[in-house]
């Protein structure tokens, strides 16, 4: 695994216009080096506010959408259009705005779908999924993804990743239910690491003074049981992207020499 990269930006908007503009240039040579490409979307203020910007951006329309995979790294187990649930955020801040292929939107179950109350059971069909649409060449049982995004949350959770709570010492499934979130709502299917750690590129988003404390420990060598964020690394490259708030708490020694 690699070192992870840091970009600092002055703000919120302008971090989700840059990761944006980022993203549809990743998205743009994915697709014309393999002919299709494969993100995986977070969730969050941060998520969404990167996809409000995505849907903005003029260069949106360089993309292929019909050739492009979406895949959710974490969702709230809640009934299908429930508006809490990350799905249901996507495509209202972007989604809907686009011409995806429908069969190409792989959103994870809801609790009112084919598995009802049964989270594990879910999760157990999505790693299924995943496990499908893996290539011969790709490693854990998951598709190599272009960019697996994540927002990072104050305590350090990516995905629905938790400090200490079992979720995050998974070493064998790609995909987990996850009981008793410290967050509402308390259930909720997540990508592990090792399915996370598979992915090309990994992006985690941060902005906010909420956040600074949060990066700081990340990135100052914790452990990732303690602090899960710390274990969310790329197969090529693992990018850090925050705004001045987010970042006010890094040591000197990691702040990025240039930022936007």
């Amino acid at each position: 695994m690699n070192a992870p990269q840091l970009v600092v930006h002055r703000d919120k908007e302008l971090m989700a216009e840059a990761a944006a503009a980022r993203l549809i240039t990743k998205i743009v040579d994915a697709q014309a080096a393999r002919g299709s490409a494969s993100v995986v979307l977070t969730g969050g203020r941060n998520g969404n506010g990167l996809l409000a910007a995505l849907r903005a951006a003029p260069a949106r329309d360089a993309i292929d959408w019909t050739r492009l995979d979406l895949w959710w790294g974490d969702e709230r187990f809640l009934p299908e259009g429930d508006p809490e649930r990350n799905v249901t955020q996507a495509r209202e801040a972007l989604l809907d705005s686009v011409p995806l292929d429908p069969a190409r939107v792989h959103a994870m179950p809801a609790s009112d779908g084919p598995y009802g109350s049964d989270v594990e059971a879910a999760a157990a069909a999505y790693a299924a999924q995943l496990a499908a649409a893996a290539e011969p060449g790709d490693h854990g049982g998951v598709p190599a993804f272009d960019v697996l995004m994540l927002g990072v949350g104050p305590d350090t959770h990516v995905a629905s990743l938790f400090p200490e709570l079992p979720a995050v010492r998974e070493t064998e499934r790609t995909v987990v239910g996850v009981h008793g979130a410290p967050k509402p709502p308390p259930i909720r299917i997540s990508l592990t690491l090792p399915a996370i750690r598979a992915a090309r590129e990994v992006w985690l988003l941060a902005a906010g003074a909420d956040k600074a404390k949060a990066a700081a420990i990340a990135l100052s060598g914790a452990g990732e049981i303690q602090a899960p964020a710390a274990g969310a690394r790329g197969q090529a490259r693992t990018l850090w992207l925050l705004d001045a708030a987010a970042a006010s708490e890094l040591p000197r020694d990691l702040y990025p020499p240039a930022s936007a």
